[in-house]
């Protein structure tokens, strides 16, 4: 997720990065064996009480802001937001879901993330599935499939997604004589990225080394993750030695800048040391946000297609909000979800104020998102991840994703770094979270 400051934890968060402190594979307490309560409506019961939100940053603010909105709508309820800081979030919610006390009614979970908690308690939040499920179709497929459960309960309610485009630098690609347009699959990249370094002497990207969230961009732009076929691990697919190799040969012809963490890639990209972002539409924050004077300097298109014709688009960040099964007042808490997140006018309110850009699928044909921007010279660069928000392939999550994203970033870093070949790597890569996680290879 998220805009602000807290993008830096973007870095480390999706599908390439979930082995932060959601690393809860055996944490799971007695709460597994629990029952899991369902939620349903209970038209005669009037709303009324408190309701408490933990949350962080811009979603913090946002609910902060509309907060009294539903409020006025319902006389006698009260809604507390708690900014709990992205750094010690998931520590928080990890004790609280252990302990089974101390959360309270109502949690933003990164999508990425949420698979996780349900695999390892999945008591430990409300099956909304009556009250979700009328809404599924008014949410990114992509989004959707983060919030329901492997026995397709409904566990929460999608809020943002990251729909991923490439941002480039329009100045770079004029002095190479360059046009994007011709860009049409990763090979053409590729190819211009050579052309592009010769004539200016920039590289295409920066990328973390370390934690990097491009290689699971890149996975699920093809349409997997690091898990297929029922949970099988996915990591040695012929899409994931297609991404790996794509990363090398950009490596392996210089076009790649190495910077470490989230400071490192904002300071290299005010710097002008790369041409090209393949990245979220919650880049643009940043870059509007904390490189002004570049106004004028970037565009955005599709991603480059594996192969012609292919989809273009992929999914980075997310987030979403989940009932606790320790809320004392779960039909307050669902109102407020319900008003949040399934209104075309509180959607599109976040994206204008906050940045957030919308999982909710009437918000995205929205006016507001086709008007030009001026710092992207004109370019209604919020219409273009709109549409590509509507095509973001949905993948397979488990709760063994942050296990799997420990090992891959280990994979992907020998490979750029050391020069490991793919296959290889990846094959080994599959091996070791076998048998970390005790899941068969997808074969």
């Amino acid at each position: 997720m998220l805009t602000g400051p807290t993008r830096r934890s973007l870095l480390t968060t999706g599908l390439a990065a979930t082995a932060g402190v959601l690393a809860l594979g055996g944490c799971a307490t007695g709460g597994a064996a629990e029952p899991v309560r369902s939620l349903a409506r209970t038209p005669s019961a009037p709303l009324a009480g408190t309701v408490t939100v933990w949350s962080w940053d811009v979603a913090a603010q946002a609910m902060k802001r509309l907060a009294p909105a539903f409020q006025q709508q319902h006389p006698g309820t009260t809604v507390q937001v708690v900014d709990i800081g992205y750094d010690s979030a998931y520590d928080k919610i990890t004790v609280g879901l252990q302990a089974g006390t101390g959360l309270p009614d109502l949690l933003t979970v990164e999508g990425s993330r949420l698979p996780g908690y349900l695999g390892n308690f999945p008591a430990g939040f409300y099956d909304l599935t009556t009250l979700a499920g009328p809404h599924q179709g008014e949410f990114a497929p992509a989004a959707w499939g983060t919030v329901t459960d492997t026995r397709g309960r409904v566990r929460a309610l999608p809020w943002d997604l990251g729909p991923c485009g490439l941002f480039y630098r329009t100045d770079l690609f004029r002095q190479a004589g360059i046009d994007p347009a011709t860009l049409l699959t990763w090979d053409d990249y590729v190819d211009a990225g050579v052309r592009l370094k010769s004539a200016t002497g920039r590289p295409l990207l920066v990328m973390d080394s370390v934690k990097d969230s491009t290689m699971a961009m890149l996975l699920q732009q093809q349409g997997q993750s690091y898990f297929a076929g029922g949970g099988k691990v996915a990591v040695d697919t012929p899409q994931a030695v297609k991404a790996l190799t794509l990363l090398k040969t950009l490596a392996d012809k210089g076009l790649v800048d190495y910077e470490k963490g989230w400071d490192g890639l904002v300071t290299a990209t005010k710097a002008g040391k790369a041409a090209t972002a393949p990245t979220a539409a919650w880049w643009s924050g940043t870059l509007t946000g904390e490189m002004p004077e570049l106004k004028g300097r970037f565009g955005v298109m599709p991603l480059p297609a594996f192969e012609p014709g292919g989809p273009r688009t992929s999914n980075d960040g997310g987030s979403t909000l989940a009932v606790t099964a320790q809320s004392r007042n779960p039909q307050l808490a669902w109102a407020f979800t319900e008003f949040l997140l399934a209104d075309r006018a509180n959607q599109v309110s976040m994206l204008k104020t906050e940045g957030l850009f919308p999982a909710y699928l009437p918000a995205l044909d929205d006016p507001f998102l086709g008007s030009p921007q001026e710092y992207y010279g004109g370019q209604a660069a919020f219409r273009v991840f709109a549409e590509l928000a509507k095509s973001i392939p949905a993948v397979e999550y488990t709760k063994d994703g942050a296990k799997a994203a420990d090992i891959m970033n280990t994979t992907v870093s020998g490979v750029l770094l050391h020069g490991d070949d793919p296959a290889k790597a990846l094959g080994s890569a599959a091996r070791q979270i076998a048998a970390a996680t005790g899941r068969p290879t997808l074969g």
